[in-house]
């Protein structure tokens, strides 16, 4: 009898695959849904993001937490509106920032608080706009469609920079990912035995077998490409 491979230990969710709720400081995301302005009061290190992030103090009297922008520093103030205001930090919809604006944490459908374009250094652009449309261009050079009525934040996100410093030590790596709560090293199914991984065992390293699955294949048999519509070259 096989042993449990690492999908199905980390679908069990014991605290080894956890990340401690403690290493999240805050929920980050656009909480405001009307028009207000806040003022930056502090920013904050959280180690369960890559970037820093923002302590703002609303004219309401609430707080929110955004993540940060280069360029922003305590004292600064914020605006969550839909007038063309290009301020380093601001909030828009996407209608109102004109093509060529780098821009980040953007939300996928109007008022989900952002999803793409978060981590340290990276930011996105605005390409063109189309009636209720906006094509924006990610970090990874895909181009992707939006509707007009998503939020942005004007600006790069803040860290950049934070990749070009090499891990060094296999322990410093180890800590970064756990904090995330991610294992690391992460060994390939193909180097273990056949007790231990699908696509293990043989005379050399190789998967044997057709590494697609269906997607309604048991938990021990479930890696490699689940329900892929296309593999291999194009």
């Amino acid at each position: 009898m096989g042993k449990r491979i690492l999908p199905q230990r980390k679908g069990r969710g014991t605290s080894v695959f956890r990340t401690p709720s403690h290493r999240y400081k805050a929920d980050v995301k656009y909480e405001i849904q009307e028009e207000l302005k806040g003022v930056v009061e502090d920013i904050l290190h959280d180690p369960g993001h890559t970037a820093p992030l923002i302590k703002v103090k609303l004219e309401n009297g609430k707080n929110t937490y955004l993540i940060a922008t280069e360029g922003l520093k305590v004292g600064d103030t914020i605006r969550f509106t839909e007038e063309k205001d290009f301020k380093i930090g601001n909030v828009l919809p996407l209608a109102s920032i004109p093509e060529g604006f780098t821009i980040c944490n953007i939300e996928l459908s109007p008022g989900d608080g952002g999803k793409l374009v978060r981590s340290s250094g990276a930011y996105a652009t605005v390409i063109s706009h189309d009636k209720d449309k906006t094509v924006i261009k990610l970090p990874s050079g895909k181009f992707k469609t939006l509707r007009s009525q998503c939020r942005a934040t004007i600006g790069i996100i803040a860290g950049a920079g934070r990749t070009d410093k090499p891990f060094v030590k296999a322990g410093t790596k180890h800590r970064a990912m756990r904090a995330r709560g991610k294992t690391h090293p992460r060994v390939r199914g193909v180097a273990m035995n056949p007790v231990a991984h699908p696509h293990g065992g043989g005379s050399h390293q190789h998967v044997g077998r057709p590494k697609t699955v269906k997607r309604g294949a048991p938990p021990g048999r479930k890696v490699g490409s689940i329900s892929a519509k296309k593999t291999g070259r194009r």
